[in-house]
């Protein structure tokens, strides 16, 4: 039985939009504001990634449980709860007078991330039934997804620069304010009856427990040493709880991470290869700019836009190009040329000194590093998603930005703590402390670390060239098999990819 479109549905896409859009922009408009907060608020070069780890680990870890509890609560009430909860935690970051609130206010933001992220997805595909409605839906969600990445790098300039970098937290409030109403009056539940969901907290605490004892194990690394007691205490603490949570998931009919959906070679692969590049996107986000605020003496603002190329690349690289030729060619033969050219274009960045032309040696490595990652996460994203039913889809988009978000996380606190080791290695070495010297440390640090994303993403390719398949889509098919890619699961990648650019990196991105 059809039932007849609700006329205030597109409005209701507004109050979704916005949601997205203040999770993207939460993604790109701290990362611009970071060395201004870190002066502020006293924080060491060791500590500074916990101001995105807190965020990321909590998003990261919660997302599968944030899905499930939409099934529970309804998902017009999760995106409420978590829109007037990011508000409340975004308005207590910018309040921040010590370095702890901060990090309690990052960490309950991605708590409620958590739950609004999904939640807004699951209502637009449940508000816009129509196939083509829905199309055009999927398209503006990605495009307002697309575009809050580049938002974000110029609003956090502009709010760093000439008000205070606490707004760049404070300036959710009305964002969500404007959703929740838009929510209220515009969207309605659609839950099926008789359908009863429950909860794997065990799994959601295991793993998140996992991956917090191994980020807490990096960062630490960085004053105690690779081989101390602690740092190989919360390594193999987090070793075991990862397996516990494999154990657990194995067992429970209610699982977060269903284990039959990794039983498929292109999927495990596409995921694996999310998480390593997230390591390259990562690293060149909190490397540069601190190299260009800290070092080349660029303003809030003037760094924001230097970023913009890199969003330029990677829309480009996503829709322009992936998104045309993947039905012919098959995920496997763009992901790999995607990787390469990232990898490339992080080696290029490798180079760069204290005296280096933006022009030269900067432009050129973020545009080329943008076009390679968004011929590799388009592909990628339509790979991991594609080829499953049911309920099954769900869960996999949430394990891709599952992935998304820890590969960051493990990756920013790595990176942070090579490249302090280096800077204080140089140091010591020099035995002079000069404003020229310690800038020179500063880009022996970030150079340093930098080969580290190198070699994720190089790894990221040979993982694609050994699990991934190179086949094409028929044309034709309604869906494809298990693995196989069926022409809605690229269109809906098409706007995925575009909700990545900051979920990017998405989200990411320190």
């Amino acid at each position: 039985m059809e039932t007849t479109p609700d006329p205030r549905r597109w409005w209701g896409l507004a109050a979704i939009g916005l949601a997205q859009l203040m999770v993207v922009l939460d993604m790109t408009i701290v990362n611009i504001a970071l060395p201004t907060a870190q002066a502020d608020l006293g924080i060491s070069d060791a500590d500074r990634q916990w101001v995105i780890t807190a965020y990321t680990l909590a998003f990261g870890g919660l997302l599968l449980l944030g899905g499930r509890l939409g099934d529970v609560m309804g998902r017009k009430r999760t995106l409420i709860v978590g829109l007037a909860g990011f508000a409340v935690a975004s308005a207590f970051g910018g309040l921040s007078q010590t370095f702890a609130m901060l990090i309690i206010a990052r960490a309950l933001q991605g708590v409620f991330a958590a739950l609004l992220a999904p939640a807004a997805l699951s209502m637009l595909n449940v508000t816009f039934t129509d196939p083509k409605e829905r199309a055009r839906a999927l398209g503006v969600y990605g495009a307002i997804a697309g575009g809050g990445a580049a938002i974000g790098l110029i609003l956090g300039g502009a709010l760093t620069q000439y008000v205070d970098w606490r707004w760049t937290l404070a300036v959710n409030v009305p964002i969500a304010a404007v959703a929740i109403v838009g929510s209220v009056l515009f969207l309605r539940d659609h839950r099926v009856e008789g359908i009863k969901t429950r909860l794997d907290v065990p799994g959601a605490l295991l793993v998140t427990g996992g991956v917090l004892a191994i980020v807490y194990g990096l960062s630490e690394a960085e004053q105690d040493g690779w081989t101390s007691t602690l740092v190989l205490s919360m390594f193999a603490l987090g070793a075991a709880l990862l397996v516990a949570f494999v154990l657990v998931e194995r067992r429970t009919p209610h699982a977060l991470l269903p284990l039959h959906l990794l039983r498929d070679r292109s999927r495990v692969g596409a995921l694996t290869v999310v998480g390593l590049t997230q390591i390259g996107m990562f690293g060149v986000f909190l490397f540069l700019t601190y190299y260009l605020q800290g070092v080349q003496g660029y303003s809030p603002m003037k760094t924001g836009v230097a970023f913009l190329p890199m969003v330029l690349g990677m829309m480009t690289g996503a829709v322009g190009i992936s998104a045309r030729l993947l039905p012919r060619v098959g995920p496997r033969r763009l992901m790999i040329p995607g990787t390469l050219i990232g990898a490339a274009a992080l080696t290029f960045l490798t180079q760069i000194e204290v005296g280096s032309s933006y022009w030269v040696h900067v432009l050129p490595g973020l545009l080329f590093l943008g076009l390679g990652m968004g011929m590799t996460f388009m592909p990628s994203m339509a790979t991991a998603t594609g080829g499953v039913r049911g309920t099954d889809a769900g869960v996999v988009s949430a394990t891709l930005n599952t992935t998304q978000q820890v590969g960051g996380s493990i990756g920013i606190a790595l990176l942070n703590t090579v490249a302090a080791n280096v800077t204080a290695d140089w140091i010591a070495s020099h035995g002079s402390t000069t404003t020229a010297e310690m800038a020179e440390a500063a880009v022996q640090g970030f150079t340093t670390a930098m080969w580290i994303s190198v070699g994720a993403v190089l790894l990221a390719s040979l993982t694609a060239a050994i699990l991934v398949s190179s086949r094409p889509t028929a044309h034709g098919e309604s869906h494809g098999g298990e693995g196989e890619l069926a022409p809605a699961d690229i269109d809906a990648a098409v706007a995925v990819a575009a909700a990545a650019i900051e979920d990017e990196r998405a989200e990411r991105r320190p």
